[in-house]
């Protein structure tokens, strides 16, 4: 007899506390499995940028984001917008500036810019309109679980 075989997240850090299993047996159909693992990268999403605000000052970085992509041009021509803006002075300057922080070593401090440097082409990607990862995509589980998230980051 084979056992089930599962995937499993447990976190308790605070006043987050999130279970997410899920039981996987022969039958188990694969867009479960697929909805459940996008379910996840909503969760994990959502609490990188939250970890990552407590770590530098990500309005900052947020109202760089804005400036520079403020005027995005229209068609195929604001994705490579985006991405260049993303990429620019305007954005590079704010993640500089939030990421030197006393205290860290340099390893710290650029894998902080890294993080930066990741959630600004997100943010700019999807202001040009792109869906650039799984939970965009509008399945039942994940709206319910992006709902759930709207939910506790208030």
């Amino acid at each position: 007899m084979m056992e089930n075989e599962g995937i499993q997240f447990v976190a308790k850090m605070g006043n987050w506390v999130a279970v997410r299993k899920l039981t996987i047996e022969q039958k188990t159909d694969p867009i479960t499995v697929m909805e459940f693992l996008a379910g996840l990268s909503v969760s994990f999403d959502h609490k990188i940028e939250e970890f990552l605000a407590k770590a530098v000052d990500t309005a900052k970085l947020n109202a760089a984001i804005e400036e520079a992509t403020a005027n995005l041009g229209k068609g195929e021509k604001r994705i490579s917008e985006a991405i260049a803006q993303a990429n620019g002075a305007t954005v590079n300057k704010a993640i500089n500036e939030i990421c030197e922080k006393p205290g860290l070593q340099k390893k710290e401090i650029d894998g902080l810019k890294e993080f930066c440097k990741v959630l600004a082409l997100r943010k700019a990607l999807k202001k040009a309109g792109l869906k650039i990862d799984f939970t965009t995509i509008e399945t039942p589980a994940i709206k319910a679980t992006m709902k759930k998230a709207k939910k506790l980051g208030k």
